[in-house]
């Protein structure tokens, strides 16, 4: 069983920048997962924003974001991040980390993740 617990979340004015943290808890090494954040805004469907493979070495983002947010991992701390930079009004969401087993096909596939967290929210003021 994973728990995973975001936070970092809040408000910012567009063009500012916010750290999302996401602790794992897990029986067994972090190095056993990939992991992903995924986003759901009002009316929308969620998305997902980028992931990462089990080493780290590999990591993927969604057009949307792709040279604005890094993903990375450190396995010693069991937490996983998400840096968003020059953000932007439309990334206002809620922000959802996930944990799989396999490293999928294609970045933002939800049924490549297994576990959940509670979600925190993110919003871009223009």
């Amino acid at each position: 069983q994973v728990q995973l617990l975001e936070s970092g979340g809040g408000s910012v004015q567009d063009g500012g920048s916010l750290r999302l943290s996401c602790v794992v808890t897990t029986g067994v090494p972090l190095s056993s997962y990939t992991f992903g954040w995924f986003r759901q805004a009002p009316g929308k469907e969620r998305e997902g924003v980028a992931d990462i493979s089990k080493g780290g070495g590999v990591d993927r983002y969604t057009n949307s974001v792709r040279g604005r947010f890094t993903i990375s991992r450190d396995n010693s701390k069991n937490t996983v991040y998400l840096q968003m930079n020059s953000l932007k009004p439309e990334d206002t969401a809620i922000y959802y980390c996930a944990a799989g087993r396999q490293f999928g096909n294609t970045v933002g596939r939800a049924s490549d993740f297994d576990f959940w967290g509670q979600g925190t929210q993110v919003t871009v003021s223009s």
